[in-house]
């Protein structure tokens, strides 16, 4: 975790002096292309085309990414030397305004899979949010994060036994709240894997919560250790609700004391009926890109969505960030929080629990550098006034 109030400084610093004085560098990559390189030489194919790319033409997938529209108006002599990266979310303490977003199937990117990115995420004390499609359980994810602040990400499950269930055991392992997706209540035309046919579930992939659930296990036959391919199949039957609507929500309130979090909305009038709902935050995401080929992308939504909410509630953002200057942007559009999504994926790919830490360590770094150099001295200060669109700059 940032030990200090210079952290990027000191970061930087210590890179330095064991690059020139110690002769000491690191292997691991520091630009992103390069990390991706080396994730995509580390991965298996079925991970490959999972994790890269988005629904159809990759068209929501590739503009997700581009920020360049949004330049940074950096201020002078504002007194940065001592930085504050903390803030709150939704009564939730964060050390920094990062946070991983819930990323399913980890397995298919490293033995390691979620403990591993949970144990980086804790050497740091950045939250995670995990995903219901996770290989390890819940209970042992929150095993590995200990006191650092954890979210479970809540896919609907068809069968409202089950979906109290994962509510009930989520709550009772500790994580502080729970997050809903709603952009998903079908899965997106997804080219890569439909080419290969491929779908991990299938193999009993990122079903860890489904097959150590009690709920679940007691709607089978025979456990899951000792029929496989019937507890896949039960699994595919009670995946998801496509027939939920904003009414439902009230299911949530009724079966959590956990603050709940609205993730993927796009439209300002959504953010509203979220809120209206019972919302304790809205996550701006286009689900990385991988439901709506076509669609608005993230930070295009963002700026309605905060105008909107207008401090209402919390708002989380992701979708296409690569480098703490998008995660700077996001948060002077609105955001409160940036959830990172494919960068940690790959960084334990390349090298597990150790590459996530080392990964977190260099961005959060980066980004307190980037407020400091802009002129904030705390999170709450970065604001719109630090932005121009390009459009306002002929």
């Amino acid at each position: 975790m940032p030990d200090s109030d210079r952290f990027g400084d000191e970061r930087v610093n210590d890179i330095y002096r064991r690059g020139m004085l110690d002769d000491e560098t690191t292997d691991f990559p520091v630009s992103y292309e390069d990390l991706r390189k080396a994730a995509h030489a580390a991965m298996s194919e079925e991970g490959r085309a999972y994790v890269h790319g988005g629904a159809g033409s990759d068209e929501t997938f590739e503009r997700n990414k581009d920020f360049s529209p949004w330049r940074i108006v950096p201020k002078m002599l504002r007194g940065v030397e001592s930085r504050d990266l903390s803030t709150e979310i939704a009564g939730v303490d964060f050390d920094v305004p990062i946070a991983l977003t819930p990323l399913g199937v980890q397995s298919l990117l490293h033995e390691s899979a979620e403990i591993g990115t949970a144990q980086g995420a804790a050497e740091m004390d950045v939250p995670l949010i995990l995903s219901s499609l996770s290989t390890e359980p819940m209970e042992d994810v929150a095993e590995a994060l200990g006191d650092t602040p954890k979210m479970f990400q809540f896919y609907w499950s068809s069968d409202d036994a089950i979906a109290k269930s994962f509510l009930d055991r989520a709550e009772k392992a500790g994580y502080d709240a729970i997050v809903v997706t709603v952009d998903a209540p079908i899965l997106g035309w997804r080219e890569r894997l439909i080419e290969r046919g491929y779908y991990p579930f299938l193999e009993g992939e990122g079903v860890g919560n489904y097959f150590s659930d009690p709920e679940f296990r007691s709607q089978l036959d025979q456990p899951p250790e000792e029929d496989p391919a019937a507890a896949v199949e039960h699994f595919l039957d009670i995946f998801g609700d496509s027939s939920l609507t904003w009414e439902d929500l009230q299911f949530v309130h009724d079966n959590t004391d956990l603050p709940v979090l609205i993730k993927g909305i796009l439209d300002p009038r959504d953010a509203r009926k979220a809120i209206q709902h019972g919302a304790d935050g809205i996550g701006v995401s286009t689900h990385g890109g991988r439901q709506v080929d076509g669609s608005i992308s993230a930070i295009e939504a963002l700026p309605a969505v905060a105008e909107e909410v207008d401090g209402e509630v919390p708002i989380t953002f992701d979708s296409g960030v690569r480098r703490a200057s998008d995660a700077f942007k996001a948060m002077g559009l609105g955001a409160d929080a940036v959830l990172l999504g494919r960068p940690y994926a790959y960084s334990l790919a390349v090298d597990g629990a150790e590459g996530v830490e080392t990964y977190l360590r260099n961005f959060v770094a980066e980004f307190d550098l980037t407020m400091g150099l802009s002129g904030c001295r705390n999170v709450d200060e970065i604001s719109r006034d630090h932005l121009r669109h390009e459009s306002e700059l002929h």
